[in-house]
């Protein structure tokens, strides 16, 4: 038995950084499918889940461990001093305003700047003002672009074997949604910059008329769509324009983003690689250049891991920040609805328009007022000097390849040497406690609303790596998601005390870059706890603790495979993370590169 003492007693100097090793074959093709049938049987699956947790001593932190917090079931945040050189946002006002104002907390827009995305060593994408601008100038329209994006979408739907962006998709429903926009730009009336911006919306949230099968082939059955989301509706009064529900690893439950149901997306920088999950297609669509942005969601890593493996940048808000209404996974602790967008300034649009807590999560965890950085004057950067970045040296080396850690500390200290921002180290503990404990928190809460389906007999129409998921989870007591609940409570305590020293904790986005897709893999799945415990090395506290995280390309490993760089903030702070967020990008753009997979949809010449 294991006596832990209270966390604010723990000390720091004697903690040892203990390099994760997650103990589970990697298995795929018929050898996989042959092992979830075991493991789904009533004594040999129970022995070796059994087995497997004690390997990676889950049973030693849940079962013979004394806590001695108390659990903590969902996120508590203690007060947070206000942001500076922000703009307040009215979260009841309407998004088309907060669009307005988050538009102008952006820099000067000069489109004589902007020129062609060519060539490939300067290569820039098309933002949301470029498309604004085109479309207010006359250049191109909204119906336009659509019959650029239209056939691509379908050549990607037909691919051998099948690689799909969207799995629901209505070219005719994009086509009147354009020629309504067209019609608003024709009379001089557009509902905000975002009109006639197109987006893909992840498939676990809710898109009228589209149905959310959480890229199953079974949810629509038993669960119907008669309105948007929350977060899709003050898209749609904004005037954005929605392409269709993008793939994703089923129901969430994957990093890879593989999916034998419809079809593995490729990562558009090498279509032989995976592009990360579980918001696979939302992060492809957008690095390809057919989208400007997307809606995914991040329970564990699955907007930040497929922004990262991609070269685009993702927003993991607040747990709390953004209604979870109309989303297959709306009732947990862990998860928030978020952008995927090619620049900070396109994710801090969207942002803008998607905010706002139910009234539910305002009454519960008190959330600040949603702020916005102003980047439109010199005292952005000036505000950035006083900054502290934390870093715990030994857990930001625990990586693939080096290539990831030397290009993250390389653009930290290009930002220490050009706005003075100062690097901390710092120490995180239990970081093996806080992996366990939100395993066993999405775990549950998963299980918990699919159960029902299962208990239908539907279980068995689950990807083989899902039925696996589901075998562990179904493994958990009631004994170890409460031990998990004071595992949580212990780990804010950290951090809280941790960012009392710093603003910021900086890592790696994932540990490893974009990963080979095994041919074998395509048809009946595959798992790679390996490759699993890399993509989410330094994703979990922002999910576990609800903390906001952001992750931005920074460069690129020597495959030519993009590489993130993760910012965690305060509770509430999404306006810093955001001002760090586009300063880090303004000092990496020289060195950004077109995908192999590349689609110019504005082409206004």
């Amino acid at each position: 038995m294991r006596v832990m003492v209270p966390a604010e007693d723990v000390d720091l100097s004697a903690v040892k950084y203990e390099p994760e090793t997650i103990q589970a074959p990697h298995l795929m093709g018929l050898v996989f499918k042959l092992f979830v049938r075991i493991l789904e049987t009533r004594v040999l699956g129970s022995l070796i889940v059994s087995y497997l947790k004690k390997q990676n001593k889950m049973v030693e932190m849940l079962q013979n461990t004394v806590i001695p917090e108390a659990p903590m079931f969902k996120p508590e945040f203690p007060p947070q001093e206000p942001e500076h050189g922000v703009v307040v946002l009215k979260e009841n006002g309407i998004p088309e305003d907060r669009v307005e104002s988050a538009l102008k907390c952006l820099p000067h827009y000069d489109p004589a700047s902007r020129g062609n995305v060519e060539p490939a060593s300067s290569f820039q994408y098309w933002k949301i003002r470029d498309y604004a601008h085109a479309y207010r100038s006359g250049l191109v329209t909204p119906s336009t672009v659509a019959e650029h994006i239209i056939p691509v979408i379908k050549e990607f739907s037909s691919k051998k074997p099948p690689a799909p962006l969207l799995i629901s998709f209505d070219a005719e429903e994009v086509r009147k949604q354009a020629a309504a926009s067209t019609q608003r730009f024709e009379e001089g009336k557009p509902l905000s910059i975002l009109d006639g911006i197109f987006m893909a919306i992840k498939d676990d949230i809710d898109c009228f008329p589209h149905p959310s099968k959480g890229a199953s082939t079974w949810m629509h059955e038993f669960r119907s769509v008669n309105e948007d989301s929350v977060c899709v509706s003050k898209l749609r009064s904004c005037g954005v324009i929605f392409l269709g529900k993008a793939n994703m690893h089923e129901f969430g439950m994957g990093t890879t983003g593989n999916n034998p149901n419809y079809g593995t997306t490729r990562n558009p920088h090498a279509p032989e690689r995976y592009t990360g999950g579980s918001s696979s297609g939302p992060a492809a669509i957008v690095a390809s250049g057919l989208c400007s942005a997307a809606l995914g969601t991040d329970g564990g890593g699955s907007i930040r891991i497929p922004s990262s493996l991609c070269g685009v940048v993702g927003l993991k808000s607040t747990y709390g920040r953004t209604d979870m209404k109309g989303s297959l996974c709306g009732k947990g602790t862990v998860e928030i609805i978020g952008p995927i967008a090619t620049t900070v300034e396109d994710v801090m649009l969207v942002y803008a328009a998607i905010l706002g807590s139910s009234s539910a999560d305002r009454i519960s965890l008190k959330p600040s007022e949603p702020c916005l950085p102003i980047l439109s004057t010199n005292e952005s950067s000036n505000a950035l000097g006083s900054l502290r970045l934390g870093k715990y040296t030994a857990w930001f080396n625990d990586v693939n390849s080096t290539d990831i850690s030397d290009k993250c500390e390389d653009i930290l200290d290009l930002l220490s040497k050009t706005h003075g921002c100062e690097m901390v180290e710092i120490v995180i503990p239990e970081l093996l406690e806080m992996r366990t404990a939100h395993l066993v928190s999405i775990g549950s809460e998963m299980l918990s609303s699919v159960n029902p389906y299962c208990e239908e007999g539907k279980g068995v129409r689950f990807n083989y790596d899902t039925r696996t998921s589901m075998a562990l989870f179904r493994s958990f007591t009631a004994t170890d998601y409460v031990a998990a609940q004071r595992f949580r409570r212990r780990l804010m305590y950290h951090h809280m005390e941790i960012f009392k020293k710093v603003d910021f904790i900086v890592t790696p986005t994932t540990g490893m870059t974009a990963p080979i897709i095994p041919p074998s893999a395509l048809q009946l799945g595959e798992t790679d706890m390996q490759v699993t415990g890399y993509l989410m090395r330094f994703i979990i506290a922002a999910n576990l603790l609800g903390l906001p995280a952001i992750s931005v390309p920074v460069g690129y490993d020597k495959q030519g495979l993009p590489i993130g760089l993760q910012l965690i903030g305060r509770p509430w702070g999404e306006a810093s993370l955001l001002r760090v967020a586009f300063a880090i990008e303004e000092l990496c753009a020289k060195y950004r590169k077109k995908p192999a997979t590349f689609y110019d949809v504005l082409k206004t010449n």
